[in-house]
């Protein structure tokens, strides 16, 4: 059809650039469809660093089918790209095609425009058969035919013109095939084996640092959290990390046995979650059609609300939206708190979320509560204020070490640090400050080679409760009726 006049062709938006923050980098232990990656045994039991959910996907592979037993990995790329963009985050896949898989059974698949789809997840590329119609001709793997997953994660096979199997209506394949429900709460705890040296699960923590260069600041295991047993191992890593840095473990409450707000004391208590270095949380999230651990949505909400706020996590994630369509279950059941409840359940030291005028997360208590009174250690904020400082503390000065033990060394902590401190003040804290004391610093620590310094801060708790006392003014009321006459 011929056209006349002027036009316009308006071009689709540009995504969104991921806000990246170093203060919260999540660390997420689980499983991925890692069949789909250009070297699947390369990416088990490492930690994988992606600097934004597509590089995630490219790297680990993806499914929509992010539930326990499956790929709770995808979670965190999930709600890393389509609730919050943020990035970067650490993946640690457990995972191995080479233990956790089951065979292929042998079919025939039909070939459509030289191509043939195996419509089932988890094939692995590595030791397929691939036979024409009457199963008497092998192909071979990039002569006679090439092999790609597609948007669903099922293989596609693609015929070469010219190969062995270039006139086939039909393949027979046989094979492999990843089985993420082999995969165990003890393979996400992890361990160290002493004959190899190799570390599995939530061991391989202590590696991220030390391979990347990041201090990780959240912990999590979206669809394994709500075991006892991973909650408790990752809780521990978080209060010591490399024997040096703190983090924050965001655990999940069982919702098979937490049905309801009530059963939330009983559960965490259960579940061992007392720590300080933990936020439990119920219950699962939901966008659409899909069920999400709470910790895979939370941990994106923190590393969101850290980065808009100068990469600083001197803010609540409290009653801020959360981007889901509702709460549920693990199963799927619905679950409606109004204020009162979800203040009810924080006040068992757990994080919820309540509809006010959408999905909001509430609760500002750490595991601690309310068996500790210690404000550093009950405010989820104030608690990751103390970890930030420490962790920043001990990378900034760390050069300093070995240097000299005297006065320029003393000065140049003291003087850079109050100076570095006092930026943050009063925004992001009331205050800080640091100093050296000759009391804290014997002649036989001196002569050991150990320094001593003493610094004060006071992060800003969160305005947990907002009270207006209202009256009645009886006076008001009478000098507006009589118009302030007799």
């Amino acid at each position: 059809m011929s056209k006349h006049g002027v036009f316009i062709v308006e071009e689709a938006t540009a995504l969104t650039v991921p806000i990246s923050g170093r203060s919260s980098v999540q660390v997420v232990i689980g499983t991925a469809p890692v069949n789909m990656a250009e070297d699947p045994a390369a990416v088990v039991n490492t930690p994988i660093l992606a600097n934004s959910a597509a590089e995630a996907m490219a790297a680990l592979g993806y499914s929509t089918d992010m539930g326990k037993g499956k790929y709770t990995l995808c979670q965190t790329m999930y709600a890393t790209n389509n609730i919050y963009q943020v990035s970067p985050v650490v993946y640690i896949n457990v995972l191995d095609p080479a233990r956790h898989k089951k065979s292929l059974e042998e079919a025939q698949y039909p070939v459509s425009q030289m191509q043939a789809v195996i419509p089932v997840e988890g094939v692995l590329i590595n030791g397929l058969t691939v036979k024409n119609a009457e199963g008497s001709t092998a192909l071979t793997l990039n002569t006679d035919y090439t092999a790609a997953f597609n948007s669903d994660g099922h293989l596609v096979l693609t015929l070469i013109e010219g190969g062995a199997g270039a006139s086939a209506e039909n393949l027979t394949v046989s094979g492999e095939q990843i089985d993420p429900s082999a995969v165990t709460k003890t393979d996400i705890v992890g361990a160290y084996d002493p004959l190899t040296g190799k570390e599995t699960g939530a061991e391989v923590i202590r590696q991220v640092f030390p391979k990347l260069g990041i201090v990780p600041g959240l912990l999590l295991a979206p669809g394994w959290s709500q075991e006892p047993e991973v909650g408790i191992a990752l809780a521990a890593k978080a209060a010591n990390i490399n024997g040096v840095f703190k983090a924050m473990a965001l655990l999940d409450l069982d919702t098979t046995k937490a049905k309801k707000y009530t059963d939330t004391k009983k559960v965490k208590e259960d579940s061992g979650f007392t720590s300080p270095y933990c936020y439990p949380l119920w219950p699962c999230d939901k966008v659409g059609d899909l069920i999400l651990a709470k910790s895979a949505v939370v941990g994106a909400l923190v590393s969101y609300v850290d980065a808009s706020n100068d990469d600083v996590p001197s803010n609540s994630p409290s009653n801020t939206l959360l981007g889901v369509t509702g709460q549920c279950l693990a199963d799927g059941t619905e679950v409606t708190l109004d204020q009162d409840q979800g203040s009810t359940v924080n006040e068992y030291g757990v994080t919820t979320a309540i509809n006010m005028n959408g999905w909001r997360l509430w609760g500002n208590y750490t595991g601690a509560y309310p068996a500790s009174t210690d404000a550093k250690d009950i405010w989820f904020p104030v608690r990751r204020m103390f970890n930030w400082q420490g962790n920043t503390f001990i990378q900034t000065y760390f050069s300093k070490v070995d240097d000299p033990m005297n006065t320029v060394l003393i000065e140049s902590v003291v003087d850079s640090e109050n100076i570095r401190c006092a930026a943050y003040a009063p925004d992001k804290w009331a205050g800080a400050e640091i100093e050296y004391r000759a009391d804290d610093n014997p002649t036989t620590d001196i002569l050991a080679g150990k320094m001593t310094f003493r610094q004060r801060i006071a992060p800003y708790t969160p305005a947990q409760e907002i009270e207006n006392i209202l009256s009645y003014d009886t006076a008001m009321l009478a000098s507006a009726i009589t118009g302030g006459g007799e």
